[in-house]
């Protein structure tokens, strides 16, 4: 796997602010001679990029841009989601599944005609047998109109495990604020971002990017199975309508609500928690689990919302009375923690039914438990006024 950029021993951190004398190297195809170059990002924050010779393009390293949607800085790799000393406490399916990306973006300004990007995946494993590869492996591009509107541009499909490509063209004129979305399965060790050596791109200052995130903690659902690109997990959704931050702590088969989880959460400092891990875990667990983790969070957190999410209900439990019994159960549990938890005393606590997550006729699930993107859609819209109104926030339209 290759890197546009060269490798550094510096610790990573959420942003860097480099020196603007960098060497190019010399991409696949490009002229064997590389030269060196002074390259300005124009704007307040400036940002490196390099340049190979017989190329129109100039290169912009994520890493240096800044990553959104990773909440700790100390981490073995760059783009994992927990922090090194994890490696240490979490159950071992979740550390590894820590090195997925989802939820992380990269969050930028640029006035350019084309955007390309360069990604190198961790895994060469694409895809999944219920999910495709442009929701495993790919990348999703979205950008905020002249209204103040999130919108999607396009996605960039991998058919290798490094990809370089342009995911978009004929961009209208003007500077305008892009979110690029990672990959929600699969992680990554290098994504670049290419502009004409013309254009220019800087770190975006808006508002929304300085706002507190949501922390999500969930299962499969929560990391994004089975979107079928990584900006339509409904987490992802759910950042755009609020205009703010988010981050995925979604673990596929091993959202457990685990003590050790529940530390690592509590060193956050987000707007809120939102933890739905039901469908991981049967009625016992939930019944021993939920209210140390609760604990937990407003031992460090006094004030943050705390959002107790269901699990939705399996879209074939009408024809299986196992899966009936299992949310029946499981919710039962749930809902008796809740109960007590404010018995005793603790505010700030939100719950949410599972009845109404996926929609009445049950046709948007993959599997009968993993939304499509109809399925996230739906979450989304359910979720999006109960959060705005524990964030205290005003009701708004649904439209992303």
């Amino acid at each position: 796997m290759f890197s546009l950029f060269r490798k550094s021993n510096r610790r990573a951190s959420s942003l860097v602010v480099p020196s603007l004398i960098v060497f190019a190297i010399v991409l696949p195809g490009a002229p064997q001679e590389a030269r060196l170059l002074c390259s300005r990002a124009y704007g307040a924050e400036p940002v490196k990029s390099v340049a190979v010779e017989g190329s129109p393009l100039r290169w912009f390293d994520a890493k240096e841009i800044g990553i959104e949607g990773r909440g700790w800085s100390d981490v073995n790799d760059f783009y994992d989601r927990l922090p090194s000393k994890a490696e240490k406490t979490v159950p071992k399916s979740v550390w590894g599944l820590s090195k997925q990306s989802a939820g992380m973006l990269v969050r930028f300004r640029a006035q350019t005609p084309s955007i390309h990007v360069f990604w190198g995946l961790r895994s060469p494993n694409l895809a999944m047998p219920h999910m495709p590869a442009t929701g495993v492996s790919g990348v999703d591009l979205y950008g905020r109109n002249d209204a103040g509107q999130w919108r999607w541009i396009a996605g960039g499909r991998p058919t290798a495990q490094t990809q370089r490509t342009m995911i978009a063209s004929e961009l209208p004129p003007g500077e305008r604020e892009y979110l690029l979305y990672l990959p929600l399965y699969n992680g990554v060790s290098d994504v670049q971002i290419g502009i004409p050596a013309d254009a220019t791109l800087t770190r975006s200052e808006s508002e929304a990017a300085k706002k507190k995130p949501i922390v999500f903690y969930g299962t499969s659902i929560m990391q994004g199975g089975c979107a079928s690109r990584p900006g339509m997990a409904h987490a992802s959704i759910l950042g755009r309508r609020l205009d703010r931050p988010i981050i995925n702590l979604g673990f596929s088969g091993s959202g457990k609500m685990e003590i050790e989880l529940a530390n690592l959460l509590a060193e956050l400092d987000p707007a809120l928690y939102v933890i739905d891990c039901l469908p991981n875990i049967d009625a016992k667990q939930v019944t021993e689990r939920t209210e140390p983790l609760v604990a937990a969070l407003r031992k460090a957190h006094p004030t943050t919302p705390i959002m107790l999410v269901e699990d939705r209900t399996y879209s074939d439990a009408d024809w299986a009375a196992s899966k009936r019994k299992r949310n029946d159960t499981s919710r039962a549990a749930y809902k008796a923690a809740y109960e007590r938890l404010l018995k005793a005393g603790v505010t700030g606590l939100t719950y949410v039914e599972g009845e109404q997550l996926l929609r009445e006729d049950y046709e948007d699930t993959v599997d009968g438990s993993h939304p499509t993107d109809l399925g996230f859609m739906h979450y989304a819209d359910v979720l999006e006024p109960i959060l705005r109104k524990a964030l205290g926030e005003p009701a708004k339209s649904a439209a992303p």
